[in-house]
């Protein structure tokens, strides 16, 4: 009896039990191609908002060469391309065709490649590190197949919903009946965008219940290719865009989400008008040469110059001796000397460490086009590469993006000029999760930009420029780095010529 009435006094003494506070959740919208100068009180109202109510990173990187699939892996990896592999928006994998490039656009070329080489990345992503803890990540995408499937390729413990597939398979049936059918592409691609959103508010929220959503919205990325910066076109692609952006907010916030959510806005890369004149593949045909099966023996993926025979430092020298000639090229890259340092083996160009880039798949140059600040429909930078617009270059303005953030455990009212980077938001999100963050990783917690984080002004940066140049000093390559707890950012390349 005594036993059993210490036992009753307890219970009436001691609290009752209280079941755990919920997880802060997060959300990572990227807006493909917005540059910071798209964000305006005019233009997307609530996307300028959010800002103000939460913290605005002015000096925020995306990773060189400046386009989709290298950007996507390096926000899931928190690395760069010498760490996770994945090479450009064109790779080239001789395993898998020894003759040409591979579009990583198509997730069956993604695919292919994995089979023919191995893993596609070679970097743990969030999903896989995730999955370990019994956590999921969620990526919806309305961009192309390929982005969305290098967002969450394993898909181990989480989910991929593209309007090209669906990732676990059985998730198929329950996606269709809640999403209905994914709508064709269009410009601007609003159907597609809102069937991403969709997919996150209705399967994610619902059923799935990520740690982590990457929602990928394609505009204003394909529309500004196809219409130029600043049409009305374009404009039109950002007003759609933000009020997709102000649905999700509103949604959270009807559910009682929106204060334990954390939202974080960001983009790929930035964007330039193009000058045209830039042709990798016309520059480079006068030195290929015919292999036995009668292809030629020089690939170019993109920016990237490969050579499929035995080593030729005499032919690599003798190609970007060319290049350096051309005012439509800017900055090279080779590979790194055997001492290191910033300058790569050919003089005038710099190693492949400045840009991150050097791994097994890497090629034997690296090549970016030549950029200005000449202005079009009122926003500046161009570079000489063909088509309306784009991007991909080492200007600032491909290199400069969007990253801004409001929720629990960000800062309110704030703006940070402090550098970030893409690389950076993995690390920052395992830090929000409680989680460590794998030696493979190199972006930084961005510390700053937390409640309770230090100062935004004990930040310490250190700026750095390294000069490369011909022996006859008619070609000179400045790199333009910032530096924040050693951790490198590339800020730009500028190119002057005599």
């Amino acid at each position: 009896m005594l036993a059993a009435g210490c036992a009753g006094l307890a219970a009436a003494v001691l609290p009752a039990a209280q079941a755990p506070p919920a997880r802060h959740t997060h959300v990572v919208i990227v807006v493909d191609g917005l540059r910071p100068d798209y964000v305006t009180a005019d233009v997307m109202p609530r996307l300028f908002r959010l800002g103000q109510r939460g913290i605005v990173f002015n000096a925020h990187h995306a990773v060189f060469p400046t386009v989709t699939r290298v950007n996507g892996p390096s926000f899931v990896t928190g690395s760069y391309p010498e760490t996770h592999g994945l090479m450009g928006n064109a790779i080239y994998i001789p395993k898998a065709n020894p003759a040409r490039a591979l579009d990583t656009g198509g997730r069956a070329s993604l695919e292919a490649a994995e089979r023919a080489d191995g893993p596609l990345l070679t970097a743990p992503t969030l999903g896989d590190i995730l999955q370990r803890s019994g956590r999921k990540v969620l990526a919806v995408s309305s961009g192309s197949s390929g982005s969305a499937f290098l967002l969450n390729h394993t898909t181990t413990g989480g989910a991929t919903v593209h309007p090209d597939f669906t990732l676990p398979p059985d998730l198929a049936v329950r996606a269709a009946a809640r999403l209905g059918p994914a709508p064709p592409h269009a410009t601007p691609n609003d159907a597609q965008n809102r069937y991403a959103i969709d997919a996150y508010l209705a399967l994610g929220l619902d059923e799935i219940h990520p740690d982590v959503t990457f929602v990928w919205l394609n505009d204003p990325d394909g529309t500004a290719h196809a219409s130029g910066i600043g049409t009305e076109l374009t404009l039109k692609s950002l007003a759609l865009v933000d009020a997709g952006i102000g649905h999700i907010e509103d949604v959270l916030g009807a559910r009682g989400l929106l204060d334990r959510t954390n939202i974080i806005v960001t983009s790929d890369h930035g964007f330039s008008t193009h000058a045209g004149g830039f042709r990798l593949s016309a520059l480079v045909e006068p030195f290929a040469k015919p292999m036995p099966d009668g292809s030629m023996d020089i690939v170019v993926a993109e920016g990237a110059i490969y050579l499929r025979s035995r080593p030729d430092p005499e032919r690599v020298a003798a190609i970007v001796a060319a290049l350096q000639k051309r005012p439509e090229v800017g900055a090279i890259f080779t590979r790194p000397r055997p001492g290191g340092g910033f300058e790569g083996m050919v003089a005038g160009t710099l190693s492949f460490d400045v840009a991150r880039w050097n791994h097994a798949r890497a090629g034997d140059i690296l090549v970016s086009s030549n950029w200005s600040h000449d202005r079009n429909q009122g926003f500046a930078g161009a570079t000489r590469d063909g088509g309306t617009a784009g991007h991909g270059s080492s200007s600032p303005y491909d290199i400069h993006n969007t990253l801004m953030a409001a929720g629990p455990d960000f800062r309110e009212h704030a703006s940070s000029d402090v550098p970030t980077s893409n690389v950076d938001l993995a690390p920052t999100l395992l830090r929000l999760l409680e989680l460590p963050a794998p030696a493979s990783m190199s972006g930084r917690v961005i510390q700053e930009g937390l409640r309770g984080g230090p100062a935004i002004s004990t930040i310490r940066v250190e700026r750095l420029q390294q000069t490369v140049k011909t022996s006859d000093n008619t070609y000179e390559l400045t790199a333009h780095l910032s530096v924040v707890d050693g951790r490198r950012y590339l800020d730009s390349t500028e190119v002057k010529r005599r």
